[in-house]
């Protein structure tokens, strides 16, 4: 069997890495090997750009850079784990992936929309096939990043800002619902659970692998 590429995205606050694990058991409970990785990071070089990215001392760090800097990490991201693991028959699962830069850095920064899909191309030519986005107002997302403890470099970024993001992930959806798979995260963590794995499971289903 060919390796598929899942990718998780949404906001701050909306339960990734909940979700991530149940999309993780209920692919293993499926007989699938996958490899769970996450973006900014993945490897060691993208981990070190990770906490460059949201380390608050950077405050001054300029949109290009961080741009560039994502990805950076990405191109080192998708030649080393990426790509290699759908080689082999993996199945990849990535805790944010392309449409984050789009969204993050195109909506939330002002990067032209075409800059980066051109980085895309030539750094990450490697395309989700299933793409699950948490969607949640960005009030209730921060409030729950909040309660977490101090913020990053990102988390300290304004409900604008967040705004701008919401809309391009969403604006990304509507253009591609053939990927994409939007998902209600406001309710409690269970049932965004259960609608995360129902999604999964009518992909895996739509793509032969048995129960």
């Amino acid at each position: 069997m060919n390796g598929r590429l899942i990718t998780l995205e949404g906001g701050e606050g909306a339960g990734k890495s909940s979700v991530l694990d149940a999309l993780r058991e209920r692919l293993a409970s499926r007989g699938i090997d996958v490899v769970v990785t996450r973006e900014p990071g993945g490897t060691a070089f993208g981990e070190a750009a990770r906490a460059l990215m949201l380390d608050p001392a950077h405050a001054g760090l300029c949109a290009e850079s961080e741009l560039l800097l994502v990805f950076a990490a990405r191109a080192q991201h998708v030649r080393e784990r990426i790509a290699p693991a759908l080689a082999r028959g993996q199945w990849v699962l990535s805790d944010r992936y392309t449409d984050a830069s789009y969204a993050y850095q195109g909506g939330g920064r002002g990067q032209p929309l075409e800059r980066i899909a051109a980085l895309e191309a030539w750094a990450a030519p490697v395309r989700a096939d299933l793409t699950l986005l948490l969607d949640l107002p960005i009030e209730q997302g921060l409030a729950r990043a909040g309660a977490r403890g101090p913020r990053d470099r990102i988390e300290a970024e304004g409900a604008a800002f967040f705004e701008r993001v919401r809309g391009t992930y969403r604006q990304r959806a509507a253009q591609e619902p053939q990927r994409f798979r939007s998902i209600d995260a406001s309710q409690p963590l269970e049932a965004v659970r259960a609608a995360a794995c129902a999604e999964l499971d009518a992909f895996l289903d739509s793509a032969g692998v048995k129960q």
